[in-house]
């Protein structure tokens, strides 16, 4: 085929494109040292602004015509602000390990792959390792689309000096990995109990009898297995390519749009974006009617509650902690107002932050392994 065919033609073309796009991205690159520079000087040491980055992919999202849809557009637009951030002043970002957990691919796909991730043992500990100052930022899962919320994580924010930064929304598709030669030579599936319970069903018919073992993470469950030939752990893609568990089978979950949400957690108070959410711990005095009287001012403002759980209080018998997130953002004049309405009847009101809403809150991108190549997707 000669090189005046249609064919070169379109390949001279993506050649050209290539170096343009190349080019470009070193420029930026170079802007993004400009601003390290000046915010040094200025003696400035917030290299990462959460709401600055939520607005950059919220434009690429609005200006996208296509072919490419707007998650994988946004993700490697991602890519880009995480590598010129890298070189500004590089992020070291703690999450439930270790390596391979959803809590992982939840950080890559907020921070993208040019930060340092940092895996922790335990929800606590990470929470530990951002206020002491050993981590920028922690990610940890809040609360899931099948299996409700996760209450370690809810136990932490009460005494916790740190603040709520961003959420991740991640579509979680559980798959078997094992060195078995089939289902039948399976004796023990290990995985996180909000995984085990995700893939009841499945696990019922195709698996019955066979023993189920909880974990901390998966993870841990896929670290486990990955010695053994009788055994399978249930994880995500990125657990299989770490630790080179083949897949005996694929998007094993009950439910099709299993989602699980993420918070991003620092020290550092967010700037509103006109898109945000706020969260807020409320300890109600026990009388008849109190929550019904706490949350009629929200009604009345038209301000959305988008989410209200509980949780024992643990100071006595019967008391709750209520953990409600608020659409909107703390500095806007009809949230104050609702919060004020809020703290001057309850026990006690604490911001947990205000920060922006995730740009695919319903993203049904499936996986974000630390291989993101096509070709490693079956």
């Amino acid at each position: 085929m000669n090189d005046d065919s249609p064919l070169g033609d379109a390949r001279s073309r993506i050649d050209a494109l290539d170096e343009q796009i190349q080019t470009l991205i070193a420029e930026r690159a170079g802007v993004a040292l400009d601003v390290a520079r000046i915010k040094q000087a200025q003696g400035r040491s917030d290299f990462y602004r959460p709401e600055r980055e939520i607005e950059v992919l919220r434009r690429v999202a609005e200006r996208n015509d296509g072919p490419l849809d707007n998650a994988t557009i946004s993700r490697l637009m991602r890519e880009i602000m995480s590598a010129c951030l890298a070189l500004e002043s590089p992020l070291k970002v703690a999450y439930l390990g270790p390596e391979g957990t959803y809590t992982q691919a939840a950080v890559y796909k907020h921070f993208g792959h040019a930060v340092t991730a940092v895996p922790m043992a335990a929800i606590d500990e990470i929470f530990r390792e951002v206020e002491a100052g050993n981590a920028e930022f922690g990610v940890v899962p809040v609360e899931n689309s099948t299996e409700g919320v996760v209450s370690h994580t809810l136990d932490q924010l009460v005494g916790s000096s740190l603040s709520i930064c961003g959420e991740v929304a991640l579509a979680v598709h559980h798959h078997l990995l094992s060195h078995a030669g089939g289902l039948g030579e399976v004796k023990r599936v290990v995985a996180h109990a909000q995984s085990l319970a995700q893939c009841r069903k499945w696990l019922d018919g195709n698996m019955p009898g066979v023993v189920r073992e909880a974990v901390a993470s998966n993870g841990q469950a896929a670290r486990t297995v990955a010695g053994e030939s009788r055994a399978a752990a249930i994880a995500g893609r990125a657990a299989s390519e770490f630790y080179e568990l083949p897949m005996l089978a694929s998007n094993i979950e009950d439910e099709p749009n299993n989602t699980t949400r993420f918070l991003v957690l620092g020290k550092q108070k967010v700037p509103a974006t006109g898109n945000d959410m706020t969260s807020i711990l409320v300890a109600i005095r026990n009388s008849p009617g109190m929550l019904h009287r706490l949350l009629t001012p929200a009604a009345e403002a038209g301000v959305d509650l988008a989410r209200i759980e509980s949780r024992p209080s643990r100071r006595q018998a019967w008391d709750y902690n209520f953990f409600i997130d608020v659409e909107g953002h703390v500095e806007e004049a009809r949230v104050r107002k609702v919060l004020e309405s809020i703290e001057s009847q309850a026990a006690m009101l604490k911001v947990l932050g205000s920060y922006p809403r995730a740009v695919e809150r319903d993203d049904t991108q499936a996986e974000y392994s630390q291989n993101t190549s096509a070709n490693n997707r079956k």
